[in-house]
């Protein structure tokens, strides 16, 4: 019958036919569904104190996710810092967080609960530790720190973790030998200026905005931390070795270093998440982290040291599996 039809009817015929196969298809894409479906839901970011590197970072990267993950939304949390949002996300109340690699270790060696369960997306940026001090204060050292009131972070933050082992490591007692004030980077900068501290410990991306503003408007200046206090460190445990010497760069907080660059310790930041998190968020999530680097780098700068190259190196955790599964599909 096919045969008998015109040249032009059978042009016609197989026309149509192609139209309609182009008509079905579309109808089998649509109803039947392929592949996993989108990431959606409600997520918890556990951040960190008001006007900390933590907290703006999670502001910009909830903004990356929205436009990455539509159906996705991203709820954040303040915190006290490293400390507290490992223990969020171990017990379910968060579902990602960024705490240091040293917070991290502590948490597993002390088997703290839930440690078993908590797995790496990224390594970030790094933390440096800032000892700030009034410009013509005579502190010139940590050990110079004994009998003053020294700002040391909050209690479930990673700052009062290494500010209490770098006290020790100069030889003085956390608790007997200074007069610590547990406070956070949101109001130690405001108590230094008013003489209400001595000092306060931060440690953070560089610049921190809040040590830049009080830089901006107040003189202070950064105490040195030697490089055998890294060796004192390590010299503790397993724990520890996460330190390393570090420098800051003359230019980070330029009203507070003259010109010169000052030794310290530095740690590296982790995105954390569980071993049950969906992998296909995890891979979303880990995505948007590293495409959203330049972007989010232009308001918050530690944000531009996140690097493909290294970021899937989370020791001391476990890379999760949506993480592994994003680096391979962007393996050159």
């Amino acid at each position: 019958m096919f045969a008998s039809l015109s040249r032009a009817a059978r042009r016609r015929v197989l026309a149509l036919s192609a139209a309609l196969l182009v008509v079905c298809g579309a109808l089998v894409w649509w109803l039947v569904p392929f592949g996993s479906p989108a990431p959606s839901g409600t997520v918890t970011f556990s951040t960190g104190v008001p006007t900390g590197v933590y907290q703006r970072y999670g502001k910009l990267l909830k903004q990356a996710l929205a436009e990455d993950l539509p159906e996705v939304s991203i709820r954040l949390t303040d915190s006290e810092g490293s400390q507290q949002n490992l223990a969020r996300v171990a017990s379910g109340e968060a579902d990602f967080t960024v705490a240091t690699a040293d917070a991290v270790a502590q948490y597993q060696r002390e088997r703290k609960p839930g440690f078993e369960r908590l797995r790496g997306c990224a390594r970030l940026y790094d933390d440096y530790v800032q000892l700030v001090v009034r410009k013509g204060s005579a502190i010139r050292k940590v050990q110079d720190l004994r009998g003053l009131r020294v700002g040391v972070g909050q209690d479930g933050s990673g700052v009062r973790l290494i500010a209490d082992r770098v006290l020790a490591a100069a030889g003085l007692a956390p608790v007997r030998d200074i007069e610590p004030v547990s406070a956070g980077i949101d109001t130690m900068p405001g108590h230094l200026e008013s003489g209400d501290l001595d000092a306060f410990f931060w440690s953070g991306g560089l610049p921190t905005h809040a040590v830049q503003t009080l830089s901006e408007r107040f003189e202070v200046r950064l105490i040195p931390l030697d490089g055998t206090l890294v060796d004192r460190l390590h010299d503790v445990g397993e724990s520890t070795r996460h330190y390393r010497s570090a420098v800051i760069p003359a230019d980070a907080y330029a009203k507070a270093q003259d010109g010169q660059q000052v030794g310290t310790l530095a740690v590296a930041n982790l995105l954390v998440t569980t071993v049950e998190a969906d992998p296909d968020l995890v891979e979303g999530f880990t995505r948007t982290v590293i495409r959203s680097r330049d972007e989010i780098g232009g308001q918050v700068h530690p944000a531009q040291l996140v690097d493909l190259r290294t970021a899937i190196y989370t020791e001391p955790l476990t890379l999760h599996e949506g993480a592994r599964r994003y680096y391979r599909s962007v393996k050159p």
